[in-house]
Order: structure tokens, then sequence, then C-alpha cells
């Protein structure tokens, strides 16, 4: 195939990139680098099968549309992405989110393109669930709280996938990641284990939002990468959603404990209230804990790789 992807020197897209021209595909790349780099690629630069565009999607339509015309299937990865740039910039955040995803949506539906676009736990917001389902109910914060607007943008994109397959054919599939990780993930937008990692390299305190007994599974980017590249070629996920994470559920605090262990760090543990590492009335998931079984149902898709391995794999990357 000849796959299109946003975002594709970002961190996941990147690994992704990877994946498919060692399969064998031909892969073209959209990215405006705000939250990558082209250092990402340099493992597949010089690939002939590789063509890669420095643009915004949301800004260039037209060419957006001509690259989707030419191409079998489109992987839309792009987005607005990590807490902090969430909370300092949620115009940014909504603009790229929603505008990108319908620029993407409306020219894969007029030439019929197969797709799957990126979404994210973000979306169950606020729900006590143990265990989040695709089909679940989805409680979103107040919209005088910015955090939610991630949340509130990447749940629209779903509804305009959806919409776009119900009234066009649109052959569609919505992931939503849970607390993707790996190396080449930057700290730097408030990605937590390339931060502790970091910082228990340099035998730094390792920082800690909130109260630390919010609880997260984290999935290897390469897990995630290998449910991609399962879904992209089944017909029976077209029109549905499907949950891509790990089943191994830690406390942040618990988190960085591991980090101090696995890299034999000298680091104490230093914990910041919410409302001084973002802003005031700063609210947060409790617990992320996704059910999997529609993936694995589809698919037999399940993690192969351990919070450890994960932690191991960042510290040997950011060494």
């Amino acid at each position: 195939m000849k796959v299109f992807i946003t975002g594709g020197a970002g961190f996941i897209g990147s690994h992704l990139t990877e994946a498919l021209l060692n399969a064998g595909h031909s892969v073209t790349i959209a990215d405006n680098y705000s939250t990558s780099t082209p250092a990402n690629l340099d493992r597949v630069r010089n690939n002939p099968a590789l063509t890669v565009y420095e643009m915004d999607i949301v800004e260039e339509s037209q060419a957006v549309d001509r690259l989707i015309k030419e191409c079998d299937a489109v992987i839309h990865l792009a987005a607005a992405v990590g807490v902090e740039m969430v909370v300092k910039n949620p115009v940014h955040t909504i603009t790229t989110n929603v505008h990108g995803t319908e620029n993407i949506l409306t020219s894969a539906a007029k030439y019929g393109k197969r797709t799957i676009i990126a979404s994210t736990s973000e979306v169950y917001g606020k729900s006590g669930n143990e265990k989040f389902s695709e089909s679940d109910d989805l409680l979103i914060g107040s919209p005088y709280n910015s955090r939610w607007c991630y949340a509130s943008s990447k749940l629209l994109d779903e509804f305009y996938l959806m919409a776009f397959h119900k009234e066009a054919g649109l052959p569609g599939t919505v992931v939503r990641f849970f607390n993707t990780v790996g190396p080449r993930q930057t700290g730097r937008y408030g990605m937590v284990i390339p931060r502790f990692v970091a910082q228990a390299l340099k035998n730094e305190p390792l920082t800690v939002y909130g109260d630390g007994e919010q609880s997260r599974c984290f999935c290897h980017v390469a897990d995630v990468v290998r449910a991609l590249m399962l879904l992209i070629d089944n017909k029976e996920s077209i029109g549905n959603i499907y949950n891509i994470g790990s089943q191994e559920l830690v406390s942040i605090k618990e988190l960085a404990q591991e980090v101090i262990k696995r890299t034999n760090s000298s680091s104490e543990i230093k914990v910041i209230p919410y409302e001084v590492a973002y802003a005031a009335g700063f609210e947060d998931m409790r617990r992320r804990f996704p059910d999997t079984s529609k993936i694995n149902a589809l698919t037999g898709w399940t993690p192969k790789h351990t919070l450890a391995d994960i932690i191991d794999d960042v510290a040997e990357s950011l060494r």
C-alpha cells in the first residue's frame, strides 16, 4: 500500500513509518515539526519508499487533498499533545485537533480512502468506571477548565469520523490510545515517563504532580504500532472504535519508585500540587484502565512489553 501519515515524524508516527516501510509499503508523511523532530526519521530517511513533506494540515488543505487522493490509506496522528500544551494553549489545541481532522476526513471521504484516526483515553473524562469500554458514556469536565478542551476536541474528531462513515461511507476506524510510551517520546509537554527517567538519570528529584495516587496503564509504542498494523487491513474494524493500551495498572508514585529502582538512581520523589504544576482548578482522571477485549477479539492483539521494558527502553534511549 501507499500510506499517508499525518504527524509521521512524531513519536508514534516515526515508529509506525519504520514498521510500514519494513513491511514493504511506501509512506508519505506530512508534519509541521511543532512537537516532533526530523531526527525521528533518521533510520529511514534514505529509504526510496519514503516521502516527507513539511506542512501544516490545518493551513494547507489543498496539499492535504492531493496527497490523500494519491494514497491507499490514511493514518491521522497529527494533533496538539501533552497536558502542559493543552493547559497553556487551548485555542491552538482545539484548532489543530478539530480543523486538522476536518481537512483529513473531508478528503478521505471524497476519495473513499481507508482511514484510521488517533483518539485518546482522555475522552472518557471524569468517569469513575473501573475499566473503560468503547461503548461507555463519556463524562467531560466543565468548559471553564481548559484541561478538558483536548478531550472534547478529540471526541469531536471521533464524531466527525462516524458522521462521514454513516453519510459518505468512509471506511474509517477510531483508535483510543492509553498512555503510549517509548523511545523518542519527549517529556517536554508533560509526558510522565520520559520526564521521570530524565530526572532519575541526573539524580534529580522526580516531580510527581498531584498526590501521586492517580493510576495509569502505559503501553509500549511497539505494541501500539503492531495494533495499528493489524487494524489497517481489517475490514471488520471499519466503523468501529478500539481501545489500545496495557493492562498493567500503576500509580504515579509507584511509577516514580520503579523508575528510580530500574535506573539505579539516587533521586528522591517530590510531590507538587496540581495548581502549582499546571493551573488553579486543574482536574485529572484518577484512574485509566482500558478494556481491550474488543481489539483482542478481532485481531488477537495483546501487549507484549511490560512497564519494566518501557522504562528500560526509555532510559537506554535517553542515555
